[in-house]
């Protein structure tokens, strides 16, 4: 008599296929004791894995996966040292309300306590940087962490996620009859603010003599680019952008007022925060970047976040694109515009002419080498509207925000809240994978000064291993904002050079296109602006390799005269 054995499953499988059916598209990591089968379970129902060359540069990819996509990517490490290198990745994520999900292999239940190999408390650590951190009680409830941990990255303020699954659970087996099932999370609830909030935010912008509308990346994780754009141009109010808001409305439109944004800020008396915070970014909203009686309306997500630092005149508490669409329609029912002709247009217009005027004289260089300026004025003759910048460095980041526009959104990120160095690697071969598989018409452009580029370079090897045709450009001075000429650095050898070299400084020259071209790319040696010109074509040209222009400047080169400097300081 012949009898039915039902199917066992193992727990790299269960965890591979709950993932699944979240909607996890992507993941990204380091295998090792104990988390390689997961890894190729994972490839095995459809997973696509890129094994990267750091855990924290896989954190920033799989975050980078979660705000381009609206949908967590996963960052799968190993236990103990792994999973510690992933918390930078983590709280990087919790600070730009990125969504992502970390899986954390660790020690088998039966030695904890015994000193077990990279035994660590890993969900306690994970706590600190995530908003969900847990393990399984069993191998049959795996799917509900899984879908609580997507869920939890998801909905309200959107953050990183943790699951810790030790060794012994990952090779553990039960009937898969046993196994929960959980559907797919639904996406968050839209919330819509409170109608008489709506119609007393117009009446103040309407009033206004100097209003302004800034417009943070909340609004472009949200995607509200239509309601917005609709917003502008309806009211004819003037915009600026933070970083990673820029494109959601056009840098371009004639509405933009990004090339005055000090004196915009300083100035205005009515503000419409749309997803943007009141952090060091935007000087907290105090003076003396802001007016002191400046009225802010505030529309956020996140209640906790209303009246931070500043109290609001008015709180618009729900979804981006939702509460947007309310001051659109009703707007429609009073149909008002800020006048063309209104002398706050002749202030701004004023400023962003005097800066355009001093941003091209510092563009010419002929009588030098190459700066900041030059470099980006050139960049922008080759780059358009579907190319995704990913700049980092301090003044690379900070000029290229200014010189480079954006007519899309989603189609910049930088540093971000956390102000991260080293998040370019990981942001580009993140943002590079999607245009292969989805965008095929995009180009990724990595922009980074050469201390940037040092945090992650390795993952160089990364991108040539799986044929990502993405542009770097590396704006190197020889150091850290500063660095030295190499005259300057010889002569710190007379001496020893720990006390006599800058600590800005970085080794002069350094080849860093070498790398790439060591695996397997295009490398770009860079000095001159025609050099500069021809390197570019041939980079732009080239669709199948990764290519890097490694671009010396002045190693003293600077930005264009400040009012205030750029981070706002405490008095104490």
């Amino acid at each position: 008599m012949s009898t039915s054995t039902e199917e066992e499953v193992g727990g790299a499988v269960i965890i591979a296929e709950a993932l699944v059916a979240q909607g996890v598209e992507y993941m990204f990591g380091i295998v090792g004791f104990p988390v390689i089968e997961l890894g190729v379970c994972a490839q095995a129902v459809g997973i696509k894995y890129i094994g990267m060359r750091n855990e924290q540069a896989a954190c920033y990819a799989a975050s980078a996966v979660g705000y381009l996509t609206r949908r967590p990517a996963v960052c799968l490490v190993v236990s103990g040292p792994g999973m510690i290198h992933a918390l930078g990745g983590m709280a990087n994520a919790n600070e730009n309300c990125w969504p992502v999900i970390v899986i954390g292999g660790s020690t088998d239940r039966n030695q904890e306590g015994c000193g077990g190999f990279q035994e660590f408390p890993q969900v306690e650590a994970a706590r600190l940087y995530s908003k969900y951190a847990a393990r399984p009680d069993s191998l049959s409830r795996i799917p509900f962490f899984i879908e609580k941990a997507v869920r939890t990255s998801l909905y309200g303020r959107p953050g990183a996620c943790y699951i810790d699954i030790p060794g012994d659970m990952i090779t553990a087996t039960l009937p898969r009859s046993a196994v929960q099932v959980y559907e797919r999370c639904p996406p968050m609830p839209k919330t819509l603010a409170d109608p008489s909030s709506v119609s007393q935010a117009l009446a103040l912008l309407r009033q206004s003599k100097c209003p302004l509308v800034i417009i943070g990346k909340g609004s472009a994780y949200g995607r509200a680019e239509n309601e917005i754009r609709e917003f502008i141009a309806a009211t004819g109010l003037p915009f600026l952008a933070t970083p990673m808001g820029k494109g959601v409305v056009s840098d371009t439109s004639q509405l933009c007022v990004g090339a005055a944004r000090s004196k915009a800020l300083q100035e205005a008396d009515v503000i419409l925060l749309l997803g943007a915070r009141l952090n060091w970014i935007l000087h907290f909203g105090l003076p003396p970047r802001f007016r002191s009686d400046v009225k802010f309306i505030q529309v956020d997500l996140c209640a906790e976040q209303m009246g931070a630092n500043i109290r609001a005149a008015v709180c618009l508490l729900g979804d981006i694109r939702v509460v947007v669409s309310q001051l659109n329609m009703t707007h429609r029912q009073q149909d008002w515009r800020f006048p063309a002709s209104a002398p706050w247009w002749n202030v701004l217009s004023s400023r962003i002419e005097q800066n355009r005027q001093m941003t091209e004289a510092m563009t010419d260089t002929s009588n030098g080498p190459l700066n900041y300026y030059a470099v980006f004025d050139e960049l922008n003759k080759h780059l358009d509207e579907n190319c995704i910048i990913i700049s980092e460095g301090a003044n690379t980041m900070d000029i290229g925000r200014a010189m480079i526009p954006n007519d899309l959104p989603r189609h910049r990120l930088d540093a971000g809240t956390f102000g991260t160095m080293g998040v370019g690697l990981g942001y580009a071969i993140a943002a590079a994978l999607l245009c292969r598989d989805h965008f095929p018409q995009k180009r990724v452009v990595c922009i980074e000064g050469d201390s940037a580029f040092g945090f992650s370079g390795m993952e160089l090897e990364t991108v040539c291993r799986y044929k990502l045709p993405i542009i770097f450009v590396i704006i190197n001075n020889n150091g850290i904002s500063f660095g030295q000429e190499e005259e300057d650095w010889k002569e710190a050898f007379k001496t020893d050079s720990t006390l006599s070299m800058s600590p800005t400084a970085l080794l002069p020259n350094a080849r860093y296109e070498k790398v790439l071209e060591a695996f397997g790319g295009r490398g770009y040696y860079v000095k001159t602006a025609n050099e500069l010109r021809d390197s570019l074509r041939l980079a732009f040209e080239e669709r199948n390799e990764s290519s890097m222009l490694n671009v010396r400047i002045s190693s003293t080169a600077d930005r264009k005269p400040q009012e205030h400097f750029w981070l706002t300081r405490s008095n104490l």
